[in-house]
């Protein structure tokens, strides 16, 4: 069994962009290592390949043990898009899924 869990975080996006004619809510998902909280991968439900490897990467590596600010931080100097009020509240969500007492012990 490995020693990561999975979340999920999900938000509304914004009408007009090619994705949400697909999904109306974007999905992130992070595994995080549950030791030391550090995120192994994420993913999310935006249009491209580029964008979810993209997130993927730059997520990787925090610890979710720090907090939500130095992830919100990246986010907001690193990715340039109408979907990054989403991509903040479905990190913010997942985030909160990692904050319930059966996820950290």
């Amino acid at each position: 069994m490995p020693n990561t869990k999975m979340l999920a975080g999900h938000a509304r996006l914004p009408n007009g962009m090619a994705v949400s004619d697909l999904h109306e809510t974007l999905t992130v998902t992070i595994e995080v290592d549950h030791t030391y909280g550090v995120i192994v991968w994420a993913d999310c439900t935006l249009a491209t390949d580029h964008a979810q490897s993209y997130l993927g990467n730059l997520l990787k590596g925090f610890s979710l043990r720090d907090g939500i600010q130095l992830i919100e931080k990246e986010i907001e100097n690193h990715y340039y898009g109408k979907a990054k009020p989403a991509l903040l509240a479905a990190v913010r969500d997942a985030y909160k899924q990692y904050q319930t007492p059966h996820v950290v012990k």
